[in-house]
């Protein structure tokens, strides 16, 4: 990880701003995500993650004694689905490649944020897929219990950049204090 400085107020804002968002490249359909990170000036770049679709990384800064670039998939990951459909698919037709993703993972901090519903269109089997709605919420509590998931609806899914840039700012922020 890093060093266990203590930094200044005005360090941290610094190492928040190099920061660059990571993408995995098998991530598809994204360009709501995208375009928010362009138009704000937020750095990113895709590549092969082993798990989860976002993380970030810290360029190398030799003032702060990061001699290489510092990448955090292994620390923390946000696993995007963009609708309750696409999550049923992970838990039916997937779930063994879907579960491996978590369980493999040496991520202290893990979420999964869905796009598109809120919990009570799980509940209430609002969503277009065969999948039963006591069987998707059971598979939905047990993956929060099994893997230490973070589960975060997201409804209108132009708000998932904002919750993926401040999720990754807040989590180094507090790493650094």
């Amino acid at each position: 990880m890093l060093d266990r400085q203590k930094y200044t107020d005005a360090e941290i804002d610094r190492m928040i701003k190099s920061m660059v968002i990571l993408t995995d490249s098998r991530e598809q359909k994204n360009s709501h995500i995208t375009t928010y990170l362009d138009k704000h000036n937020v750095l990113h770049k895709k590549i092969g993650m082993p798990c989860g679709d976002y993380s970030f990384m810290l360029p190398a800064d030799p003032e702060f004694g990061i001699i290489r670039d510092k990448y955090f998939y292994n620390e923390i990951f946000i696993e995007r689905k963009n609708s309750a459909e696409e999550l049923s698919g992970c838990f039916t037709r997937t779930r063994t490649r879907f579960e491996e993703e978590f369980s493999l993972s040496r991520a202290k901090r893990k979420y999964l944020l869905i796009e598109g519903c809120n919990y009570f269109d799980i509940v209430d089997g609002k969503y277009n897929t065969d999948y039963g709605s006591k069987s998707f919420t059971a598979s939905l509590h047990s993956f929060n219990s099994r893997y230490g998931l973070e589960i975060i609806f997201m409804p209108d899914p132009r708000y998932s950049a904002v919750f993926i840039v401040g999720t990754m700012q807040y989590f180094l922020r507090n790493l650094l204090k």
